[in-house]
């Protein structure tokens, strides 16, 4: 597989630990930084798709689309956290969201962290999701 991090960007892997399936413990990286706000899976038009692997597609799009605007790509992100609002609902879609993961992202894995919350400031979303890039320069 071709390595498609941005120059200077590392995966931080300590001697001895467990591969991470998925993610990446950490990593480090030198450019111009991109930040989005917690991104939730809507639409243009604030409409909500049934379920959280719909919901995850569409959120993971959006933070796509923020990423273009500032000339980012999937591949430059360092960090991403997941806020979701049933950690059960999570783990049972846990194949399908790896699915609809790469579909979207490919198959870069940054560091992530996954934490379930009460709720979420739009009643129907299931997710948000804030993601961290670094764009060369």
């Amino acid at each position: 597989m071709t390595d498609i991090r941005p120059q200077g960007a590392a995966i931080l892997q300590p001697a001895g630990w467990p591969a991470p399936r998925g993610y990446a413990n950490g990593m480090a990286a030198t450019g111009r930084l991109v930040v989005t706000g917690g991104v939730v899976g809507w639409d243009a038009d604030e409409r909500f798709p049934e379920g959280i692997v719909a919901q995850v597609h569409q959120a993971l799009s959006n933070i796509r689309a923020i990423l273009a605007e500032a000339g980012a790509e999937p591949h430059h992100l360092v960090r991403l956290t997941w806020y979701v609002t049933d950690m059960d609902a999570y783990l049972e879609a846990r194949r399908d969201l790896g699915g609809v993961y790469r579909n979207v992202f490919g198959a870069h894995f940054p560091a992530m962290a996954l934490v379930q919350v009460v709720r979420l400031v739009e009643p129907p979303a299931l997710v948000e999701i804030e993601a961290t890039a670094v764009v060369p320069e």
